[in-house]
């Protein structure tokens, strides 16, 4: 048996674990705890409370789950003792809000009365739009902000949830001693100290600055009063914050291994691709969509649709995200009493291009195109055409996700595939036909938590290069070939998809 490192990846409907064995160059085990069925209690719907267009999660689910997870690695018998580092990362933008108590509460993971804001704000909540409005307004309007920060202002990112929090509560939002996203809390409570923010997840905030890697002042003043002494500083997505929290000694963990900074999961994910080379593009097909790529220059996108984030390589990642992914799939087949086995029948058998049958699926507020408000809008299809519908959602979300990344000048001959639709051959072919690109798939389809664990190998050696760290570990296996007759095909019917998405959009 070789180094072991062990990554975690806390998402929006569960917290997975990845244990990698870095000579063996393999995977030895992997966990996942899916929220909504190990924590009745919290009655989250696909991990979430959801309000309107207000959509939040309970801090204290993330805690009981790291706890579980631990419990759960013990009983399955795994190696503990032989882990020498951990990382984690986490889903984006969410943040938590910590009072005076919270020291004491890291160490011992007793949260009672240690949150100033019971609930946690995350990446689906789009309720900020005036928020939104005035920090790009005090930063000098759309360019200016896309410029400084990577991104332009987004309801889901930090920096809006934060200010509704200031102006909405303020009396909590005084008594809050730090803000944390997702991924630094549960950094903290790995490491049993306030962990910093690394520069990944930092740059899906509106708060860094995406030349300098600092937190940017006229953000920060622009978002509320004060925030700089709430904020944990900002540091490279290797660091190493120390030895592990001794609280998980009780589970077999090695006191001595290293614990590092988490990052966020689209950073985290670019890293358990192998996507380390410019032009390199992947696509994650999980709660939301996201494509996604690596770039060694600071290029943000001009339309103020998709972000640049800092790149755990210390590079740059270019992305854009579409909320209306994995669960607008769930939704369909809900609504039309549809196993998996029924959806990929219809994709299978209706025609490519579905006979110019388009739709537009909005189940919930988009974030590309920025759609606020909800709905299903269709183009010569009938509700009760349930092929036809299946087949429009998902050539939607493939000619949606071609139509808005040419900002990125990627020009990929691969896509790497990840996420649970990813091991859908029928969704593949059809991405595979949109962007006429062979896609690939990684073996670990949790290849979050695999960046994360290769991200913690990458820290403890310390004299290893990005490509020795990845080699090995994320070889592609097999997906699909793009068919060149529905190719053509696809050329050609964007561009009505486009027009009716620019006419739909209110």
């Amino acid at each position: 048996m070789g180094p072991l490192f062990l990554g975690l990846d806390c998402s929006t409907q569960s917290l997975s674990a990845v244990l990698i064995d870095f000579d063996e160059k393999k995977v030895i085990y992997e966990k996942q705890l899916i929220f909504e069925k190990v924590f009745p209690q919290y009655h989250t719907k696909s991990g979430v409370w959801r309000k309107g267009n207000v959509v939040h999660s309970p801090p204290l689910m993330w805690v009981e789950a790291l706890d579980l997870l631990f419990q759960e690695m013990q009983k399955d018998r795994i190696q503990l003792q032989s882990v020498l580092a951990i990382s984690g990362s986490a889903q984006q933008h969410g943040s938590v809000y910590l009072n005076d108590r919270y020291p004491i509460a890291f160490k011992t993971l007793n949260f009672q009365d240690a949150f100033s804001r019971e609930t946690s704000p995350i990446w689906m909540d789009s309720s900020t739009t005036v928020e939104c409005n005035e920090i790009r307004e005090a930063l000098g309007g759309a360019k200016a902000t896309i410029e400084a920060t990577g991104s332009n202002t987004f309801e889901r990112f930090t920096a809006a949830q934060i200010r509704k929090f200031y102006k909405t509560e303020p009396g909590n939002y005084k008594k809050t001693k730090t803000i944390a996203l997702v991924s630094s809390f549960l950094a903290s409570i790995m490491t049993g100290e306030l962990a910093p923010i690394d520069h990944g997840d930092g740059s899906g905030m509106n708060l860094m600055d995406i030349r300098s890697k600092e937190w940017y002042p006229r953000a920060l003043a622009a978002t509320a009063p004060h925030l700089l002494e709430k904020l944990p500083p900002l540091v490279p997505s290797t660091t190493v914050i120390g030895k592990v929290n001794p609280y998980f000694e009780k589970y077999g963990l090695n006191k001595e291994a290293l614990s590092l900074v988490w990052t966020g999961d689209n950073p985290s994910s670019l890293i358990g691709l192998g996507l380390i080379v410019e032009g390199m593009s992947g696509v994650s097909l999980g709660t939301s969509f996201t494509h996604f790529g690596c770039l060694k220059t600071c290029q943000a996108d001009p339309k103020g649709e998709g972000h640049l984030f800092a790149s755990p390589t210390g590079d740059y990642m270019t992305l854009n995200c579409f909320l209306n992914g994995a669960l607008a799939i769930q939704k369909m087949r809900e609504f039309y009493h549809l196993d998996w086995a029924a959806f990929n029948h219809h994709l299978q058998t209706t025609p490519v291009g579905n006979l110019g049958k388009l739709l537009l699926p909005y189940f919930d507020a988009e974030i590309v195109p920025k759609v606020l408000t909800a709905g299903l809008h269709r183009h010569h299809l009938k509700e009760d055409d349930i092929p036809g519908n299946c087949r429009a959602l998902v050539e939607a979300q493939m000619m949606s996700m071609r139509l808005h990344s040419g900002w990125m000048n990627l020009h990929p001959k691969q896509i790497y595939a990840t996420g649970g639709v990813s091991n859908n051959l029928a969704v593949l072919q059809i991405l595979a036909d949109v962007f006429n690109c062979k896609v690939l798939r990684i073996e670990v389809s949790k290849s979050t938590a695999l960046g994360a664990a290769l991200k913690a190998a990458f820290s403890y050696f310390g004299n290893k290069t990005w490509e020795e760290i990845i080699e090995g570990f994320t070889h592609p296996i097999p997906g699909v070939d793009p068919n060149p007759n529905s190719t053509k095909i696809y050329d050609r019917l964007i561009q009505t998809y486009q027009a009716f998405e620019e006419n739909t959009r209110p």
